[in-house]
């Protein structure tokens, strides 16, 4: 039998889009998450699946069953990887996992603020084979998360002042993925993955405004209005604390950083912004 790929987060914007792409491959794939009725839903009979949870080690092992390799995504509330993803790392090294593909950020190796960084230097010394993708800020961050700020308040709130960001989509990160499962040369390597143009969310609620047909506001929110907004929205506080990072270094200039690693590894251009909203418009309408 063939031995399968995990991937955590399958529910999720990017493990969702790699599980899109495996399925009509006909690749093995394992489904793991937190709440298993999600993965039925959107899934139903298709894949293999079982409740996983990086706080509980007693999850890991069933996950790791039957698995040769692993899309790694780090789910967002976890900040202290060391308690909860480094133990996982651990286990897969233990139950002879070969190739390890992990989603990380851009400037990943130079931030040692970010859980990510911490990940990948795990990653480094497990002897497991691995791939970074260190990914620019998701297009699909604006159709998820902030979908319904945009939708019912026509307004992008997000703290990252004039900064700049070379955004990318989810579907480029997921096709360059599949692609490190199945070519050798990806092994211990990292990428740098961006769109092809910087963009600050001016220029980026101007866009939303020719494709809707209505007005679109920036309201460049400071980092404490964020923290606020965010706390009243539920949202917890390790998850707040890495998104209010992430976004100062987009305020410094950091994520407006532009590679050629996208087209050159899809062999294509990189799906733009203007290309994205009018492929999701109808989220925000």
């Amino acid at each position: 039998m063939e031995s399968k790929i995990l991937i955590t987060g399958i529910t999720g914007n990017v493990g969702s889009e790699v599980a899109k792409i495996l399925i009509g491959m006909d690749q093995p794939v394992k489904g793991a998450a937190r709440n298993i009725t999600n993965i039925e839903k959107q899934y139903g009979g298709s894949i293999d699946y079982v409740k996983f949870d990086f706080e509980d080690p007693n999850t890991y092992d069933a996950a790791l069953k039957d698995v040769s390799r692993i899309f790694l995504i780090r789910p967002p509330q976890i900040g202290d990887v060391k308690k909860y993803i480094n133990p996982f790392i651990d286990r897969a090294k233990m139950r002879g996992i070969k190739h390890i593909v992990f989603l990380s950020i851009i400037g990943a190796d130079k931030n040692p603020f970010v859980p990510h960084n911490k990940i990948e230097k795990h990653l480094k010394t497990s002897g497991i084979a691995y791939t970074f993708l260190r990914a620019s800020f998701f297009m699909q961050n604006l159709s998820t998360f902030y979908k319904d700020i945009i939708k019912y308040q026509n307004d992008i709130f997000i703290p990252a002042g004039k900064g700049k960001t070379s955004f990318i989509d989810i579907r480029d990160i997921a096709e360059i993925a599949v692609k490190a499962f199945f070519d050798s040369t990806y092994r211990n390597n990292a990428y740098s993955l961006t769109g092809s143009e910087a963009l600050d969310y001016f220029e980026v609620a101007n866009i939303f405004t020719d494709v809707l047909g209505r007005k679109i506001i920036y309201s460049n929110p400071s980092s404490s209005e964020y923290k606020t907004r965010m706390k009243i929205l539920g949202e917890e506080k390790e998850f707040i604390k890495v998104m209010a990072n992430l976004y100062f270094a987009v305020r410094l200039g950091i994520a407006a950083v532009i590679t050629d690693e996208t087209r050159k590894l899809l062999r294509k251009p990189p799906i733009t912004m203007m290309e994205f909203v009018r492929d999701y418009s109808n989220c925000w309408r």
